[in-house]
């Protein structure tokens, strides 16, 4: 075993058990706060035991829904405001379809009857630190594959950044404009 692998081994046993909240480390200060509660429970971006790179797993996707939302968020709020967003469940459009044989355990089959959905809870903090809006949204799409993606077709992601750029609109739009 060599050391990175040993290395991301030590990382996920103690991320497991810590089984507490897993919050990716942010490169610079940003007013958005993503945080993924009990990760190795969600109904996607488990780890996969053949999944030894981990393309397929938390590792690579969580950093890259992180990510977006830090800078889709931070350019909706107006100048103070914060917005945690804690993630209890993730489900990516597709699945893996391992009954169609061993050449295809690793290939997410993208179909209308996986649609994605993604469950969280949000808050969002006016620069007096009020607390302007907060909830839990359970968002969904059911035609996802009808909708024309403004993403790059080969963005894993494209459907969930989607809703996530539909309900950031529509969630911080009267909000922010008010503040």
């Amino acid at each position: 075993m060599n050391l990175t692998r040993l290395t991301r081994c030590a990382l996920l046993l103690g991320l497991s058990a810590g089984g507490a909240l897993f919050a990716a480390e942010t490169k610079s200060a940003s007013p958005v706060t993503v945080v993924f509660s009990h990760p190795e429970k969600f109904t996607d971006v488990r780890d996969n035991q053949s999944d030894f790179e981990n393309e397929f797993g938390r590792e690579h996707y969580l950093p890259l829904l992180q990510e977006y939302l830090q800078q889709q968020g931070a350019s909706r709020l107006a100048p103070g405001q914060l917005l945690t967003i804690t993630f209890s469940d993730i489900d990516l459009a597709g699945d893996f379809e391992p009954w169609r044989g061993i050449q295809f355990s690793d290939i997410r089959i993208v179909k209308d009857i996986y649609f994605p959905r993604l469950t969280f809870t949000f808050k969002l903090m006016g620069a007096n630190g009020q607390v302007l809006k907060e909830g839990e949204r359970k968002l969904q799409d059911l035609g996802f594959q009808m909708r024309l993606t403004r993403g790059f077709r080969d963005d894993p992601l494209r459907y969930e950044k989607d809703m996530l750029d539909d309900w950031l609109r529509d969630e911080l739009r009267a909000v922010v404009a008010k503040n």
